[in-house]
């Protein structure tokens, strides 16, 4: 049996590949539209063919592959039958397909997947237990947890409530996830497990960054299998749930009705160097600058937003773009490949035209169309803050609020920002911060799209005021 993992970090997302070396077959486990390649050149490097693929559940937060390897390769599609009528996968009757239902068996070559329905995450969601069947035993040797169970954690519940807008499923869903936990309880210690998502995965709070487990590691060690009371688990479960961006209601849409194959999306203009067309790009759609903010403070065209390319660009891309509005990018040539390919991982597909970023250095500080703002530590800003002379905005996420935050600030967390900035006063210039800084130039930029004249944030964020705060009896006994 081959095994082959793919991790994309910026989605913190897992997939994998199975294989049977004995048949040159094999299947793609939870595949991500933007990894096909991966796929495909890790299959021909070990001579296997891909002629399965399969999911645990409907997807939330990236767009799913199963289409796009179905139709290139005409591979059979190993998907969930479970959850009611409101959870089937629409496009499957298009290809080559097998509906799976709780205790269903197939085989890739000598490899078995036995499919056991665990609910909770997802009304339709699934494991499989793995046996490879050229093995001395015929006991499996591991499970596809998908977002059922994580390292350190288990499927949040709560995502049908507050993605796909389905009222009061939250505690029916963790319900469902408490009794497919007695079931997981029972198989055995030594079986390994392979989840769907690591640290840093929206899907869970609490994440561990090991790649894989077993199940008797998980049942010492993962707080959600130390509950035998159901409410109890419950109130836990719901407890501290990370805001859900918006466009997982858009992913559980794109994956349940098939999204458009890649090959059908139109390759972005590459543009000439031009402050004008950057101008008119802000009339016609969203225009993302993706150098590092500290360089998009200093210098910037009016009406763009700061999207530094880095480990959170798809994260706050999610959040922040819309999918019915073109998307213009300023990113250097060199990176505009990869950043296509973030994008359209979580179905940004609208990508018109792209320019390098440089442009702004063309420009006099004396043009209308030319903006900054500032980035302020906490030895020029603090006065200012104790005496309420500026509005101080906290853009964190709720639970970092809640653990302590400025006194004077108030909250919007960055994902809200642009539909709850009519509400923040224009009376005042505005501090914005984070945890270190990052969130903030992101805000800061959304801000004077806005609008706002007066914009600073602040370097180090809550972190280096909390560090000044606890250094302050210090230098006032001096």
């Amino acid at each position: 049996m081959l095994l082959k993992y793919f991790y994309d970090e910026k989605l913190a997302q897992a997939s994998y590949l199975v294989g049977c070396q004995a048949t040159g077959e094999a299947i793609i486990v939870d595949p991500s539209r933007s990894n096909i390649e991966a796929y495909l050149k890790t299959a021909r490097a070990h001579g296997v063919r891909i002629v399965g693929v399969t999911e645990t559940h409907i997807h939330a937060d990236f767009l799913s592959g199963s289409k796009e390897l179905a139709s290139r390769l005409g591979a059979t599609l190993y998907l969930s039958d479970e959850g009611g009528a409101d959870w089937k996968y629409e496009y499957a009757t298009e290809y080559q397909h097998c509906f799976l239902r709780n205790g269903d068996v197939f085989s890739i070559g000598n490899i078995n997947f036995e499919v056991v329905h665990t609910p909770g995450h997802t009304p339709e969601h699934i494991s499989l237990l793995v046996t490879d069947g050229g093995a001395s035993t015929k006991d499996p040797l591991g499970i596809f947890t998908g977002d059922f169970v994580f390292v350190g954690d288990v499927g949040r519940p709560d995502l049908l409530e507050k993605a796909a807008g389905v009222h009061g499923s939250s505690e029916k869903m963790a319900r469902m996830m408490y009794r497919s936990l007695q079931q997981f309880k029972n198989l055995p210690d030594y079986l390994q497990v392979w989840p769907g998502h690591g640290a840093g995965s929206a899907c869970g709070k609490a994440l561990g960054a090991i790649p894989s487990s077993t199940i008797g590691y998980e049942k010492r060690t993962n707080w959600a299998l130390q509950y035998d009371n159901e409410d109890r688990f419950i109130e836990a479960l719901l407890a501290g749930q990370p805001e859900a961006p918006p466009y997982f209601s858009m992913m559980k849409r794109l994956n349940k009705e098939g999204a458009q194959q890649i090959r059908s999306i139109a390759a972005p203009l590459c543009m000439e160097v031009s402050i004008d067309i950057v101008q008119e790009w802000t009339e016609q759609g969203i225009v993302i600058d993706t150098r590092p903010a500290s360089e998009f403070a200093t210098k910037h065209i009016r009406g763009v937003i700061n999207i530094p390319y880095n480990k959170s660009f798809v994260t706050w891309a999610g959040w922040l773009l819309d999918y019915d509005r073109p998307i213009y990018l300023l990113a250097c040539n060199a990176d505009v490949a990869d950043m296509i390919n973030d994008l359209q991982s979580i179905g940004l597909d609208r990508v018109v035209a792209t320019m390098e970023p440089y442009i702004i250095e063309q420009e006099g500080e004396s043009d209308s169309r030319v903006m900054k703002y500032e980035e302020v530590t906490m030895d020029q800003i603090d006065g200012t803050i104790q005496t309420e002379r500026i509005y101080v905005l906290d853009v964190r996420s709720m639970g970092e609020w809640e653990e302590g935050h400025i006194p004077q600030a108030k909250h919007v967390m960055l994902g809200h920002l642009q539909e709850q900035a009519h509400k923040i006063p224009h009376d005042k210039p505005i501090l914005v911060y984070c945890k270190t800084g990052g969130r903030s130039a992101i805000a800061a930029s959304l801000l004077q799209v806005h609008g706002f004249k007066e914009v600073q944030s602040l370097v180090g964020g809550y972190e280096e005021w909390n560090k000044q705060k606890k250094l302050r009896p210090t230098r006032d006994a001096k």
